[in-house]
């Protein structure tokens, strides 16, 4: 029999023992009457025990430990209570039973942590109609995917996952985008981050004694664990390390703060920054603009950044100031008029110098890091520095740059963990098929549990369990479900104490169970482990308060009430690049149950005009650049798919409509929601500098190297608008080289740009 099968029938029949006796016992009853102790010696089982109690309080599973006055050791008594192992019931209502069961059938598959999200489920809606087989929702879809991307970067996130949970150093091989190169490294892997479609790894770098961000794609080979050790660290407390921290700023803001950006919003877009971006600084009436005008003072940690965010707005906002800023500002729009007017450089490999960014001194102490790894070190505790990453690419990732100037790195490039260039790319591999293979797996533990659970409530009430339904409901192969099986049937501590006895009658498909007497030890689901609770805390993270009928928002506190904690804190961090469109979802999503028509006030911003539009609301879809919501506008004859962050107002009339049979709301989630190109589109070429060219050659297709380092790439896009804008945001690191109408559409943004006072 294999060591972890042992180990399991152990430590099961442990925890049927401690809880059918209702006393504490001592080590020597244990070792007594407990399966899979009574054959070892005195030293073997004092490992053993120790070892077994040890991973047991890992997966939340606490045992009492009593020691009489002045006793030695070996007289400690032990006790396990029952609300220590059985998960304390959850009310939920039936609309949040709903909602949880919609999250899962929109992730599975898609969703990394699939499987033991599924586990979860199956244990915390115990004794209540199993939320797995309910009929789904139609009215909301996802076009992003949450999956690890491809069979290796699977592989590689479920060793991470094991590591984070078992406290083990691990190394691997790793790819410094701003350096170009690969190099080995050590690291205590401390925390998963989330965002905008990519996994992050959080831990503390050996080789720089500081914590550093890792992407996942970026890591190179196999992961190993360092060591053979049990542990290999201890995580950080709180004060120490906060990953709420590294999810919860603006692409601008990453590395060591360096100043304070006040930008000037104008009426027409101010609403906007104010729900997206407010809570990354302070929003506050213009002093000297109209009386709609305001001013946002937000520190930053990148210089080219927080210019790329401010251009990407084009004339509706003005950058105030600090004088750097400014300075850098009015650089860079010279460049985007030089090269759109005069073309890029040459590719004999002559270009403007300075364009590469801010020069100087970084300041910063710590040089030898910045950008290797995405840095993150000392602050108050360990705060995020100079380098940190903890922000992703909206869709498909970014990548984190320090480029080297003069022998120097400069102190403006934390941004591509962000939004990457904005002429971005959907990644490929991306996608995994519905029901494939997902990269985290439940602990087997966690599985025996559910299973023994379900097959004593089918052995109670004389049912027999259909193998395949089985199989279904828990994702289990015919092989893993057999195995399961006899390790349950084996559990058991002496005297014919047995929990169950199950067995698979093969001619009827179904399994047959005899619940013992002890069964009762195992009746009610058990806690989560930290990797179910991570996956349902997490799913609900993700998706947010986008589901019509029924709240994952009020699911969740109940969740964390009963784990005692919020796996998110020592776990899977999401982030949310985008702002709070709760209010708006929730009205949207009023409307679309009782089929109402909506009336909204749209900010169309390549247009740069509002309208006004009075909808059949069909679903709320996610794409690659947020939250949309799916209608049929009555007036077009057609369906339109507004961004909820560009909805100013949204509000449900009196007047219903019948559904529309033909309508399919979530027919355009696998098509320009998921890979960002609409059909009929057309096609630009772009050149992109050579600072920029190692991250725009991760993300999109290269149809021309160039010898001084620069590349050119071919960008789908619908609207000259659009097309403009993403060039802006690039902030004088690409130029479109065709067709010349975009061309010269971009040089009269820029003359509009001048246009706009710059400065106090």
């Amino acid at each position: 029999m294999a060591k972890d099968t042992e180990k399991l029938i152990r430590q099961l029949s442990l925890i049927s023992y401690l809880m059918a006796e209702r006393r504490p016992v001592t080590a020597l009853e244990i070792r007594r009457d407990v399966e899979g102790y009574s054959a070892m010696n005195e030293d073997a089982f004092a490992r053993r025990f120790y070892a077994d109690r040890a991973e047991l309080e890992s997966l939340r599973i606490q045992l009492t430990v009593e020691r009489p006055a002045d006793a030695a050791a070996e007289q400690e008594n032990y006790s396990l209570r029952s609300e220590n192992f059985h998960l304390p019931p959850i009310e939920f209502s039936d609309k949040e039973l709903a909602a949880l069961q919609t999250a899962l059938h929109l992730l599975d598959g898609e969703f990394a942590y699939a499987e033991p999200l599924r586990l979860a489920l199956q244990q915390i809606t115990w004794g209540r109609a199993n939320p797995l087989q309910a009929p789904e929702q139609r009215s909301v879809a996802l076009g992003i995917t949450a999956s690890a991307g491809g069979h290796e970067l699977s592989t590689r996130l479920a060793k991470i996952e094991t590591a984070i949970f078992r406290q083990k150093t691990i190394t691997f091989d790793y790819y410094t985008m701003g350096r170009d190169e690969v190099g080995h490294r050590k690291v205590d892997p401390y925390h998963l981050l989330f965002q905008g479609g990519q996994f992050y790894l959080l831990g503390w770098a050996h080789e720089r004694k500081a914590i550093r961000v890792f992407r996942l794609t970026r890591i190179r080979g196999k992961v190993s664990y360092a060591s053979k050790a049990e542990h290999d660290f201890r995580r950080p407390r709180r004060e120490e390390f906060d990953p709420r921290a590294y999810a919860n700023r603006a692409e601008w803001q990453l590395g060591e703060q360096l100043g304070v950006a006040e930008v000037v919003l104008s009426e027409r877009i101010a609403w906007q920054i104010e729900r997206h971006f407010g809570r990354y600084g302070e929003i506050v009436p213009a002093p000297d603009g109209h009386s709609g005008d305001r001013l946002l003072r937000t520190p930053y940690g990148d210089v080219r950044m927080i210019v790329s965010w401010v251009l990407g707005l084009g004339e509706n906002a003005r950058l105030q100031g600090p004088e750097e800023l400014v300075t850098e500002y009015a650089r860079r729009v010279e460049l985007l008029e030089r090269w759109h007017a005069e073309g890029p450089p040459d590719t004999d490999g002559a270009q403007v110098d300075g364009v590469d960014g801010v020069s100087g001194e970084d300041g910063l102490g710590d040089a030898e890091g910045q950008g290797d790894d995405n840095a993150a070190g000392n602050g108050a505790g360990i705060k995020a520095r100079r380098g940190a990453r903890a922000a992703a690419t909206s869709a498909n990732g970014g990548a984190t740059k320090s480029v080297r100037r003069g022998g120097r790195r400069r102190r403006g490039d934390a941004e591509e963990e962000a939004h990457g260039t904005s002429l971005r790319g959907h990644p490929e591999g991306a996608r995994q098929a519905a029901g494939g293979e997902a990269a985290i797996r439940p602990e087997r533990f966690a599985r025996l549990v559910t299973l023994a659970s379900i097959l004593i409530q089918a052995g109670r009430a004389g049912e027999r369990l259909p193998i395949a339904e089985l199989r279904q409901r828990l994702q289990l192969s015919d092989e893993e479900l057999r195995e399961d099986i006899d390790v349950l049937n084996v559990v058991n501590f002496g005297g014919g104490s047995y929990v169950l006895y199950a067995e698979i009658l093969e001619e009827e498909g179904e399994i047959e169970v005899d619940p013992e007497p002890y069964s009762d030890n195992f009746d009610r689901p058990a806690r989560l482990l930290p990797v179910e609770g991570k996956a349902l805390v997490a799913a609900i993270d993700l998706i947010g308060e986008h589901i019509p009928e029924g709240s994952l928002a009020s699911a969740r506190e109940k969740i964390v009430k009963a784990l005692g904690e919020d796996p998110m804190e020592q776990g899977l961090q999401v982030a949310h690049a985008t702002g709070d469109d709760s209010e708006v979802a929730g009205s949207i999503s009023k409307a679309i149950v009782e089929h109402r028509l909506i009336e909204l006030e749209y900010y169309k911003e390549n247009e740069d005009e509002f309208s006004l539009r009075r909808v059949e609301p069909y679903a709320l879809t996610n794409g690659r650049e947020g939250w949309y919501v799916a209608c049929f506008d009555p007036e077009r004859e057609a369906m339109r798919h507004f961004r909820l962050d560009r909805i100013k107002r949204a509000s449900v009339t009196k007047e219903s409509f019948e559904p529309r049979p033909e309508v399919d709301p979530a027919a355009e989630v696998d098509g320009w929601m998921r890979t960002g190109e609409v059909q009929a589109s057309r096609s630009a070429r772009v050149w992109i500098s050579p600072e920029r060219a190692r991250w725009a050659r991760e993300q999109r297709r290269v149809v021309a190297e160039r010898p001084d380092g620069s590349i050119v790439v071919e960008l789908s896009f619908a609207g000259v608008q659009w097309l403009v804008r993403e060039v802006l945001k690039e902030a004088g690191d690409a130029a479109i080289l065709e067709p010349e109408d975009a061309r010269e559409a971009v040089l009269a943004a820029v003359t509009k740009l001048r246009a706009v006072p710059v400065g106090v």
